[in-house]
């Protein structure tokens, strides 16, 4: 505690201490010490102290607001930069030796928006590619990454995958090229069409109606969280996939309805069709019964009403 300060009015002699003396012990004076009161704010008070703290407080979080406000269009541009990256490796593109923005404009030329979930539109060689974006969980945090669809809505075309804190050496795999390269032409449909997404099972397992991967070895938990987020984030972009996954848009096929050619858009009757059958490219019955029109394919649709 602070000391005061007392001063004889007789001879001024100073005297610090809690309390005056009754006796001066230079002029022998009885009653004559006076309490020196301290000009300003006494900073050895508890008040000085709350209000010493709280300027310094003040001062901190509004430098540290404004450190902020400085750097946040540059941590936006970094984030922005990384999430143009990992779409390019999603689309099997490498830019170690050239600008990964301008790689990235050049290449993707539109964005969809699929209920607040977005969807990157490449060019890759005058073919059209889809990024969905993926997020999950793995065993310690999150997980995520970016699907590279082709044109048709079903076979993969790439993958990349970023973690949190996945265990290094195990579930951190998920990230290397050793782990995506298994993904490239595995299709997301089944033969119905239906969107069933690829397993991704321990060697040896094998998937009912579904592609699979191989598993990495001693990350069961990060793979099956690998597993997972694929098919709920697939689940995510129904709308843009197709309804209940059956509706297959290939713009190079040859799209036949209830025996008629059509040349409109399947999207535009979703809610009709009963069911789609696909023949394969260069199918020589499709091509005899449709001409050359069905070289690249055809798209059979049975709608709900012929079946009536």
């Amino acid at each position: 505690m602070a000391q005061k300060k007392f001063v004889c009015s007789v001879c001024g002699y100073v005297h610090n201490g809690d309390k005056a003396p009754e006796v001066c012990p230079q002029c022998k004076q009885s009653g004559v010490f006076v309490e020196e009161k301290k000009k300003g704010l006494d900073t050895n008070s508890n008040a000085y102290t709350i209000i010493y703290a709280t300027i310094i407080v003040v001062i901190v979080a509004v430098m540290l607001a404004l450190v902020s406000q400085v750097l946040s269009p540059r941590q936006e541009a970094n984030r922005l930069l990384d999430q143009q990256k990992q779409i390019l490796v999603a689309l099997n593109q490498n830019y170690d030796n050239t600008d990964p923005a301008a790689l990235y404009l050049s290449l993707v030329n539109d964005t969809i928006d699929v209920n607040g979930a977005p969807v990157f539109v490449a060019n890759i060689e005058g073919n059209t590619k889809y990024v969905l974006k993926l997020h999950g969980a793995g065993l310690w945090g999150g997980i995520g990454g970016y699907l590279a669809l082709d044109a048709d809505k079903n076979t993969i075309y790439g993958i990349n995958f970023n973690h949190e804190s996945e265990t290094p050496g195990l579930g951190a795999e998920i990230v290397t090229e050793k782990f995506r390269s298994q993904f490239p032409g595995k299709h997301i449909r089944n033969a119905a069409g239906e969107v069933v997404s690829v397993a991704v099972l321990k060697a040896g397992k094998v998937a009912d109606g579904q592609e699979q991967v191989d598993a990495l070895s001693g990350a069961t938990i990060t793979c099956d969280g690998v597993s997972t987020m694929i098919a709920t984030n697939l689940a995510e972009y129904a709308e843009f996939l197709g309804k209940d996954g059956r509706c297959i848009l290939d713009a190079t096929a040859l799209i036949v309805v209830d025996g008629e050619i059509f040349d409109g858009s399947l999207g535009d009757m979703v809610d009709q069709i009963q069911k789609i059958e696909v023949t394969n490219i260069n199918d020589s019955a499709a091509i005899a019964a449709y001409g050359e029109a069905a070289k690249n394919g055809v798209l059979v649709v049975t709608t709900k009403k012929s079946e009536e």
